[in-house]
């Protein structure tokens, strides 16, 4: 369950909060930053890693820590910015965004970034990945959870029809999806993203994706013996 890193993690002693994340993204520029897709995720990641996550620089290779996986990770932007404003990653990692020799891809490379569990991109991978680390989280005795993050232009994707079904009937009650809500899904329509999870057997809950404390709200209330699924509701345009 725990993925070797290529860069060692060390705690950093300067301080950013929720305020800096804005000029943090702002350091890495670039043609291909995929800048609306980064927005659309910021204070869903950042709720995570601030409120929720039982992870940190010193804990990210420990097999008890909780996991994050970014399924949505063409816009990777915002998950640097936060990794850096949380001590995985440093501003001078920022500023090389793209670079032929950085360590930060246009998607994100679990065997060079610092606290990245998958290494993602491709849509409709990342919830498959999650059910069956949670399987193996139930298998193992795993003391952790996982948290998955998608977009709902991925759940026209078929892989993800299999993997929300088997969650369900396995009732992995360690795993928590957060659906990106923005309207984009060319399948999709109004609360058809809780009813699909929910006929499957997940208890959904509806969060405004830019308000931070009804996102915290949202994990909190989770439901015990069922999967989860957080639908952040974030406007309606493509960001």
């Amino acid at each position: 369950m725990v993925h070797a890193q290529h860069t060692t993690l060390t705690q950093r002693t300067t301080t950013y909060n929720y305020d800096d994340l804005a000029r943090l993204i702002q350091i890495m520029t670039g043609d291909e930053r995929h800048s609306e897709a980064a927005n659309s995720t910021l204070d869903v990641i950042w709720t995570l890693y601030d409120r929720i996550l039982n992870v940190n620089p010193s804990t990210a290779d420990s097999p008890r820590r909780d996991l994050f996986y970014l399924s949505k990770g063409h816009g990777p932007m915002s998950f640097y910015a936060v990794l850096a404003a949380k001590g995985f990653l440093s501003t001078d990692d920022l500023s090389t965004f793209g670079g032929r020799d950085s360590i930060l891809g246009h998607h994100p490379d679990r065997m060079l970034v610092p606290g990245v569990d998958i290494s993602s991109g491709s849509l409709g991978h990342g919830l498959a990945l999650s059910v069956g680390a949670a399987l193996a989280m139930s298998i193992d005795g795993y003391d952790g959870d996982i948290y998955c993050l998608i977009g709902d232009g991925e759940l026209d994707e078929g892989s993800n029809s299999e993997a929300i079904a088997l969650a369900g009937r396995f009732g992995l009650s360690r795993l928590t999806v957060i659906v990106i809500d923005n309207n984009s899904s060319l399948h999709g329509w109004p609360g058809g993203i809780t009813s699909r999870f929910e006929v499957e057997g997940w208890s959904a809950t509806v969060v405004d994706g830019r308000d931070l404390d009804d996102i915290e709200r949202g994990f909190r209330e989770r439901t015990t013996g069922t999967p989860n699924v957080l639908v952040a509701q974030v406007g309606n345009r493509y960001v």
